[in-house]
């Protein structure tokens, strides 16, 4: 076999996104996925905005869909809350085996071919570049050589170590998660997002109830990753204190680490760069990546093809992936991250303060990274944080 335009290794919304657009572009490309099956386990809350949907320039099939959501309602630790609605869908909570199988299989009716159950578990060099892969398809060994590698495989990323691509995760800036799939629940209303925060409850965190239907959702943690408790110490604790939840049945039980911060500048090498989560391109204060994976792998494939079709690969050529990221997606994020700084240092009565004095539109504003001069109104309220406020300011 002669050299591949590009091989890709992951196949989650980022990797199939970058397929999908070199594809279309006309060029030879391969993703391979080291699990039976593309989309399982999940390890995600499943929730998506319509706007981003809207964005991205897609929008699933409806079995991909699993639940239309309306609105979120955050609850404080004294049991405040702040509900958000919306008069038009806010967007879903998905299944995400079918959603990721869904975008692979565009990415091959555009062109890709993909190949699951496919380990990668070496990287072929020429003069210090990488060239190729070495790996296994159901314990047969092979080698392919290609133009481009781009490392879509997680948060534990293995292909960047390989590479030399620095993309560890500070511990700090790392969250733990658990979740539930959890049926037999009750829900006051099973087209709203719920999420909880609290110190005792969630320490750097917080618990979301992402419905699935009118009796089943989602339930799961995200807190600090260097905390003395476990996440499903604090996951097992909520669900049994809480009436609505206490006589459910678990489904499903999902987890892994959360990259909440420390966002690359980096993210390139000669024939080489990285996406989704193996970038750190996650939201700081919420944690979700289905639309940042996907928006960068949409920015890769482009400049990816742009690279191959002019014939210069090299770590310069790829650096427009860097530029245009931290511009269109990268500057935004960064915000947010410094309003997850402020949340580490919350005390629950600052929670129930903050739950208090915004209203809806306030919070909305701040979750998104918008308008942040109002979270510096009420930071500077509250003398243990105001010195913050400088950052939105």
């Amino acid at each position: 076999m002669g050299v591949r335009d590009v091989i890709i290794v992951g196949g989650g919304p980022g990797g199939a996104s970058a397929a999908r657009v070199l594809a279309k572009r006309g060029l030879d490309v391969v993703l391979y996925e080291k699990r039976q099956e593309i989309g399982a386990p999940k390890r995600c809350a499943e929730g998506v905005a319509i706007d981003d949907f809207k964005k991205l320039g897609l929008l699933p099939p409806k079995n991909c869909l699993r639940q239309e959501i309306d609105g979120s309602i955050v609850y404080a630790p004294n049991g405040k809350s702040i509900t958000m609605d919306f008069k038009i869908t806010a967007g879903y909570v998905l299944e995400r085996k079918l959603f990721d199988k869904w975008l692979c299989e565009e990415a091959v009716r555009a062109g890709a071919r993909v190949q699951a159950k496919t380990e990668i578990t070496g990287i072929l060099k020429e003069n210090g570049k990488v060239c190729g892969v070495k790996g296994s398809f159901m314990n047969e060994p092979f080698e392919e050589r290609c133009k481009v590698l781009i490392a879509a495989d997680g948060v534990e990323t293995k292909i960047s170590r390989m590479v030399g691509l620095n993309t560890t995760c500070n511990p700090m800036v790392t969250d733990s998660g658990v979740q539930f799939e959890m049926v037999g629940i009750k829900m006051k209303d099973p087209k709203k997002l719920q999420i909880f925060v609290g110190n005792k409850i969630a320490p750097r965190g917080y618990v979301w109830v992402f419905p699935k239907g009118k009796d089943i959702a989602n339930v799961g943690i995200g807190i600090i990753g260097k905390s003395d408790v476990p996440a499903i110490t604090y996951l097992r604790r909520f669900v049994e204190n809480s009436l609505e939840l206490k006589n459910g049945s678990i489904l499903e039980v999902n987890g892994g680490g959360i990259p909440v911060g420390g966002l690359l500048k980096k993210m390139t090498l000669d024939n080489f760069l990285v996406v989704g989560d193996a970038a750190h391109q996650v939201s700081p204060i919420h944690g979700g990546g289905i639309f940042e994976a996907q928006y960068a792998g949409i920015i890769a494939g482009e400049v990816v093809a742009d690279a191959i079709k002019n014939g210069d690969t090299s770590e310069k050529a790829l650096d427009p992936y860097n530029k245009r990221w931290w511009k269109e997606r990268g500057d935004a994020l960064s915000k947010v991250e410094k309003l997850r700084e402020i949340m580490e240092k919350m005390s629950d009565d600052d929670f129930n303060f903050f739950a208090d004095n915004l209203t809806p539109e306030n919070l909305g504003d701040i979750c998104s990274g918008k308008n942040m001069k109002i979270l510096a109104k009420f930071v500077l309220k509250r003398p243990h944080l105001m010195r913050f406020a400088g950052a939105f300011i």
